[in-house]
């Protein structure tokens, strides 16, 4: 398939599987091209491309989602040696839905805070939130 109908079935962008090839995560063989240089792409491409697409959207980067690929290719990729990153990745989610929440908590308390105190000296003056560092 061409990269128009590579990239419909895979639901990604022309330019992102031109910079998944780039990065090596894709790799289209000399022989895999037609006689007019267009790229076919295969099944097992977009399976791969799916399978990236899939771990983006668990939050891997791509640097992991390399190591993935590699560890599927080689049929490494079990439950024990894939749970581990898995559990990893669930740490960091974690670390920063709380890091998330603060901020949450600290912009409600600013708005508070500003809402009943905000008195600048002309009405076009910026909010304190926004300039001041200690306001929040």
């Amino acid at each position: 398939m061409l990269i128009g109908e590579l990239a419909a079935k895979s639901g990604l962008s022309r330019d992102t599987i031109r910079f998944y090839e780039k990065q090596g995560l894709i790799t289209i063989e000399r022989k895999q091209r037609r006689n007019n240089n267009y790229k076919e792409y295969s099944e097992e491409i977009l399976n791969r491309l799916l399978t990236i697409k899939r771990l983006k959207n668990f939050g891997f980067t791509l640097n992991e989602s390399a190591v993935i690929l590699d560890m599927i290719e080689i049929r490494e990729a079990t439950c024990s040696n894939v749970s581990e990153m898995i559990e990893k990745k669930v740490q960091l989610l974690d670390a920063k839905i709380l890091d998330m929440v603060a901020l949450r908590n600290q912009l409600i308390n600013g708005v508070k805070k500003c809402v009943s105190c905000c008195n600048p000296a002309t009405p076009e003056d910026n909010c304190p939130i926004l300039i001041s560092d200690g306001f929040l």
